[in-house]
């Protein structure tokens, strides 16, 4: 017993090295990083999220979106991320400054989504048209992913969605459902505040910038 406080001690600094190791170095390495921007007119990123699309953020958080999907883009060769298209660059520490949670992901039973915004579309900057078919496009795989594809694993979310009967003229907001899926003759399914602001959010996510740390990685020739 008499070796009972030096053993204490003992304890106590030995986690409190490992406490300084793994959380005090990470912030002097990590805590002051701010945006930045390549050239000296450009604007700095990343850029924080606003509106709409932070208040996705928060459904994504509810709904549990970062167990099947992750948002951090593995550098060229470590894994198949950008063979995938996923990023055209990997993601760098300085990319989650402006997130006061960062949602990394737990597992990838889904696509990564750091760079979902960007990827979805064929031109950038996307035409409204094509803003709209995408918007109309996440609502109905939102709403049932196997009406848009048979083979995925992702389960419904009907109840981000509203069923409700045509008044005078069917909503444009309205989800164009295929045979099987869409409610009976004078009704539409339409989407709730909560799905609007997530796919707002999605198609916020996009690492089309280039960081110091991390630029785009070039097509071998």
């Amino acid at each position: 017993m008499k070796h009972l406080s030096l053993l204490f001690c003992g304890v106590f600094f030995a986690i409190a090295l490992c406490f300084a190791g793994l959380i005090l170095s990470s912030n002097i390495q990590i805590g002051a990083l701010e945006p930045r921007a390549l050239a000296e007119d450009d604007p700095l990123y990343p850029k924080p999220k606003v509106g709409l699309a932070q208040q996705g953020k928060q459904v994504y958080k509810e709904m549990g979106c970062a167990y099947c999907h992750t948002q951090q883009v593995s550098r060229k060769g470590l894994r198949a991320d950008y063979e995938r298209g996923w990023g055209r660059r990997q993601t760098v520490a300085r990319d989650y400054i402006r997130q006061e949670r960062v949602l990394l992901g737990n597992n990838r039973v889904g696509p990564d989504l750091s760079n979902f915004g960007d990827r979805i579309f064929d031109t950038d900057p996307p035409t409204e048209a094509a803003i709209q078919a995408v918007t109309q496009e996440l609502h109905r795989h939102l709403y049932n992913p196997q009406m848009v594809n048979a083979d995925s694993n992702m389960p419904p979310h009907p109840f981000l969605y509203q069923k409700r009967k045509i008044k005078n003229t069917p909503s444009p907001k309205a989800l164009q459902l295929s045979a099987g899926y869409a409610p009976k003759d004078g009704y539409e399914i339409v989407p709730t505040a909560r799905a609007e602001a997530l796919v707002a959010y999605l198609l916020s996510l996009r690492l089309d910038y280039e960081l110091p740390e991390s630029k785009f990685v070039q097509e071998e020739k």
